[in-house]
């Protein structure tokens, strides 16, 4: 008889439910979220365990990783796409943790995506990257912001890495000012530093991959985005094909028609974050530095919303990285946009 397997995982804690193949409760237990103790309990069925489904939070690798070390065969439940129970009136993390196994046995469960666990690190590290530019923004404008307040004059961000702290006193007046002019400077000079240690890491783990170099025969694509777009989007092969890419990429709109009128739209934060970014950066670049896009972009914004003509380049882009990585072969400009 084979069993099934559902983890509700929370912060602290798990609650782990088997069911036998008659849907019956075997073993049903909140555990710590300790990977010995919940391989522990899950080892008198290890035999018949067939799968075991953890839905997708922001918490899960050290399960998943630690479940299939330990010889399970893990399956990551897409949270967005779980059938809803009918007609329960009550419904706890007993019941959570049930329905996932339930949905297992029954071959019905929503699966996400598993990303390796060797690889997940360098991409990881490509999101960190990320944060810390977001917050290097936000130190560099709040400065700029402070010394235009104080002396009327917007330096730009060249000229406040040059500032001197002789400089700094001769911009403000009173010493808590330059303080405070201090402590910005020294923020932004590590999180630069920083940034520029994550990047030398990307573009060594980059030489390794043979889609590195392709991606950044594509205009307005350089190493950092080439690295994202590569790392993000991991097998190309789960991609069955490109109209289930582009989506992923946030590259397809969402709206829900009938007989020729809008009724509604889908959830558009489906799909990747850091994909849609990379995108719209390539095509910001792209835009600026590549005739052809140019003019495509301008023919799209003549007819609508300049953002609209944007996102347009970006799928254009994002349906040449798919079949670039898919067949090993170069960007071709006029294939893409001719």
């Amino acid at each position: 008889m084979r069993c099934y397997v559902g983890i509700d995982l929370h912060a602290t804690n798990s609650v782990v439910v088997v069911l036998d193949d008659e849907d019956r409760v075997r073993y049903q237990k909140r555990l710590r979220n300790e990977l010995p103790l919940i391989v522990g309990a899950l080892e008198p069925y290890r035999a018949t365990v067939y799968g075991i489904a953890v839905e997708s939070t922001n918490n899960w690798y050290w399960l998943v990783d630690g479940l299939m070390e330990a010889g399970y065969r893990v399956h990551l439940a897409h949270a967005p796409a779980l059938p809803q129970y009918s007609g329960l009136k009550h419904a706890d993390d007993q019941h959570d943790a049930r329905w996932l196994a339930h949905l297992l046995r029954l071959g019905l469960l929503p699966t996400g995506y598993i990303y390796p666990k060797a690889e997940r690190a360098v991409r990881d590290l490509l999101r960190k990257r990320s944060q810390l530019v977001r917050h290097k923004t936000m130190v560099v404008l709040s400065l700029q912001s402070l010394l235009t307040r104080l002396t009327g004059t917007r330096l730009s961000l060249p000229r406040l890495r040059e500032l001197t702290p002789d400089g700094i006193q001769a911009l403000v007046s009173f010493p808590e000012q330059a303080q405070a002019v201090r402590s910005s400077l020294a923020v932004l000079h590590c999180l630069e530093q920083e940034v520029h240690m994550i990047e030398d890491r990307v573009r060594e783990a980059g030489r390794t991959q043979p889609g590195y170099a392709l991606l950044q025969t594509v205009p307005g694509i350089g190493p950092i985005l080439a690295g994202t777009i590569l790392l993000e989007a991991g097998d190309i092969r789960r991609f069955v094909t490109v109209g289930h890419f582009a989506p992923y990429c946030r590259c397809v709109g969402s709206e829900h028609m009938s007989n020729g009128k809008r009724k509604g739209a889908g959830n558009t934060k489906n799909g990747n974050k850091y994909l849609s970014w990379a995108f719209i950066e390539a095509a910001h670049f792209a835009i600026r530095y590549e005739a052809v896009i140019r003019n495509f972009y301008q023919r799209k914004q003549a007819r609508t919303h300049p953002l609209v003509a944007l996102k347009a380049v970006a799928h254009k882009l994002a349906r040449a990285c798919y079949h670039m990585l898919r067949e090993q072969v170069p960007f071709d400009l006029h294939r893409a946009f001719g």
